[in-house]
């Protein structure tokens, strides 16, 4: 690690621990890894976490073949549930993730004190984009406002110059959400700057064609159509025929669902980097994903799928109904420009 990588590291570490957790003395800061992960982030980490006065719990854990609940046969499900059950904070640093696993379901379900976010394994300088240089008050109002938007609206349409037009309904049973930073209080956070929305299930019609699809080749757009809520075609040449046999590996039908949709506002990041947290909050753009979906984002029953996977659309236009949000990935909505100018400049 060269000497600016650890200057932001320790940026990133303190910013995180200190002025987004709040860690507080005595409290227990359990960070999982796996072989692929990052050494000197997570030690970065537990030393800002003892600095505070809490205790960080670094447990190392085989590097599985497939995320989510895809990869329980290769962890100790026992003894890292156990474990999370108790913590105050959990920070998921592994290369392949437990996010949807049962060990996380169960954690999220049973510790009700805990206070979860993921980074996977994003490099130090994206960490630092996402996490620091912005007033998280300021984020906080403009994503706010945006999910009041959504939950006031019945449809959903989002385009893109690249020839993405996919629309979807609202449903006010399901969670609508954003992380802002503030990571104080128990929940499921995930690095800020995005509006989550689950869209009504069956609702989803018309075409995807990501910028940045997980699982595939960078800077190859793969096209998806998308009927009543299901993946029905995929192409895009060779990378859109390895990405379908990656698909049928799974031979689960929920693999082909959406899930969720993000739309991404996070003042540092204007462009892709092919690191898919730092991505999907990408400023004007969004993020959909597929496969298991959370009873907590879906009651009463969520989406069982046995992974789960991202793409990005950058530079899209989103309207909530007949109400343009953003024009070409630039905010354009009358009540969220000024909050949007202040963050940029």
């Amino acid at each position: 690690m060269t000497k600016a990588q650890q200057i932001l590291t320790s940026e990133f570490s303190e910013t995180l621990i200190k002025r987004m957790f709040q860690v507080k003395k005595g409290e227990t800061v359990a960070i999982t890894i796996d072989l692929g992960s990052k050494r000197e982030i997570v030690e970065a980490l537990a030393k800002a976490t003892q600095d505070v006065g809490g205790i960080p719990l670094l447990m190392w854990i085989s590097k599985a073949e497939k995320d989510s609940q895809a990869g329980m046969k290769d962890w100790p499900v026992e003894a890292l549930t156990a474990a999370l059950c108790k913590a105050d904070v959990w920070i998921e640093a592994n290369s392949v993730v437990l996010l949807y696993s049962d060990i996380w379901e169960t954690a999220m379900k049973d510790n009700k004190k805990l206070r979860y976010l993921i980074i996977a394994d994003s490099s130090i300088e994206s960490l630092h984009r996402v996490f620091t240089g912005y007033e998280i008050g300021t984020l906080k109002n403009l994503l706010s406002k945006v999910k009041d938007m959504a939950m006031t609206s019945k449809k959903v349409r989002i385009t893109s110059k690249n020839g993405t037009d996919v629309s979807y309904n609202i449903d006010l049973n399901y969670t609508f959400d954003y992380d802002d930073g503030d990571f104080s209080k128990p929940k499921f956070g995930t690095a800020p700057g995005f509006v989550n929305i689950v869209p009504k299930l069956d609702s989803m019609n018309g075409v995807i064609i990501f910028d940045h699809l997980q699982h595939t080749d960078n800077n190859t757009p793969i096209k998806f159509i998308m009927k009543n809520g299901k993946i029905t075609e995929v192409s895009g040449g060779k990378a859109a025929e390895k990405f379908k046999s990656y698909l049928t590996s799974f031979n689960d039908e929920n693999m082909y669902k959406i899930s969720h949709n993000m739309l991404g506002l996070n003042p540092k990041v204007r462009d892709l980097t092919y690191e898919l947290v730092e991505d999907e909050r990408i400023w004007g753009g969004v993020d959909f994903g597929f496969g298991h979906t959370s009873v907590m984002d879906m009651p009463p029953f969520g989406q069982e799928a046995v992974s789960h996977f991202d793409g990005v659309v950058k530079n899209t236009s989103i309207y909530f109904d007949h109400k343009q949000i953003t024009n070409n990935g630039v905010v354009c909505h009358e009540d969220l420009k000024p909050l949007a100018e202040k963050l940029i400049k």
